[in-house]
């Protein structure tokens, strides 16, 4: 049967490896183009994904190619502008990668610009289609560790980039409810970036959700490195990472064995996603997992853990600030480089004699 689908993918780094293998694993979706501004780059991938249509410009992509679903894989700074322009050509759905953009402003561009062309916009938060992720959540509604009162979770390598599914984790398991207030704190002296955008030296977060549940981040406190987190409940307590996952109750501990556990990166996190996509498109189910509303939740709340920190309060929920707070507090000099000298951890994946991605940009 011929997949229905067709698919476009705009950068041909990393994780649009991963998103490809999920297109091209579910059976109702075709890979028909791929942009890169990067020669090299584009080839490789249309070779490993047998996609012979290539473009330089992801705008001339999305003009000629009539496609179905977009996925944007670029880094984070170019979100915004690639998935309002994708929408401009009306595909059923976008999928965003995660964090959905740099700023609020820009996360409700992209919603504005999806609704109004009625598109569907997914965020790759691939994550809560884990098996153990969706069992966290189960045991949590059906109390098995009693009422959730404290979630903690810690990242390395930025808030921004391995936090946001740490966050996303808390939201999830909590049946993603509106977060009520965020009290944070940042520590930047150096000029770190990941990704082409500023994030912290390191960072702690306080997370006020609904019944006095609280929920903590933190960023580069220490070598733990945690993508999922330890719920404390009243009568137990679960520990969730990655796609793994054990709990404790009055019985013991208990260990869940994923059915989806395999050996290579995410297991089969992305094909679930391109799986779970195609049915909201046809509209069989409605509630898909990852959409613009939960990526934006995630991102406001790391955002309010920055500007906690410029402000010197607690931030109540919505945030009120558009632009990311980590940039005007270094800007305006809350937060000055001490050490100067910008560098990007992710430097390493850019192609070519450019070392960073705002440096390639210029």
């Amino acid at each position: 049967m011929p997949a229905k689908y067709r698919v476009g993918i705009i950068a041909s780094g990393r994780i649009a490896r991963e998103h490809g293998r999920g297109w091209q694993e579910c059976e109702h979706t075709q890979i028909v183009a791929i942009a890169d501004s990067h020669p090299q780059a584009l080839a490789q991938y249309g070779h490993d994904f047998h996609v012979g249509r290539r473009y330089l410009d992801y705008r001339e992509m999305l003009a000629r190619e009539e496609l179905d679903i977009v996925s944007v894989c670029s880094w984070d700074p170019m979100h915004a502008e690639m998935t309002i322009a994708a929408a401009v050509h009306q595909p059923k759905a976008i999928l965003c990668e995660k964090p959905m953009a740099v700023s609020l402003g820009e996360a409700d561009a992209m919603i504005i610009a999806c609704e109004r062309n009625n598109v569907k916009l997914a965020i790759g938060h691939q994550r809560r289609f884990y098996s153990a992720w969706q069992e966290a959540k189960r045991l949590i509604q059906d109390g098995a560790i009693g009422e959730p009162k404290r979630l903690w979770s810690a990242v390395r390598s930025g808030m921004m980039n391995t936090g946001t599914h740490c966050i996303d984790f808390q939201l999830f398991v909590l049946g993603d409810p509106q977060p009520q207030w965020v009290m944070g704190s940042v520590e930047r002296k150096t000029d770190r970036y990941i990704f082409g955008h500023r994030v912290e030296d390191r960072c702690f977060g306080v997370i006020g959700y609904p019944n006095e549940v609280e929920g903590i981040i933190e960023s580069d406190m220490n070598p733990s490195y945690q993508l999922g987190a330890n719920v404390y409940g009243t009568e137990g307590m679960l520990e969730v990472n990655e796609n793994r996952l054990r709990y404790l109750t009055k019985r013991g501990w208990k260990e869940f064995e994923p059915t989806d556990k395999e050996q290579r990166p995410y297991g089969h996190a992305h094909v679930d996603q391109a799986y779970g996509i195609v049915e909201w498109i046809e509209g069989k189910n409605e509630n898909y997992l990852g959409q613009a509303k939960q990526g934006k939740a995630a991102l406001e709340i790391m955002l309010a853990v920055y500007e906690s920190a410029r402000m010197h309060e607690r931030v109540m929920l919505p945030l009120l600030t558009r632009a990311n707070p980590l940039d005007v507090a270094v800007e305006s000099g809350v937060l000055p480089v001490e050490r100067p000298g910008m560098y990007d951890e992710r430097s390493f994946l850019v192609r070519g004699e450019s070392m960073s991605w705002s440096a390639q940009k210029k």
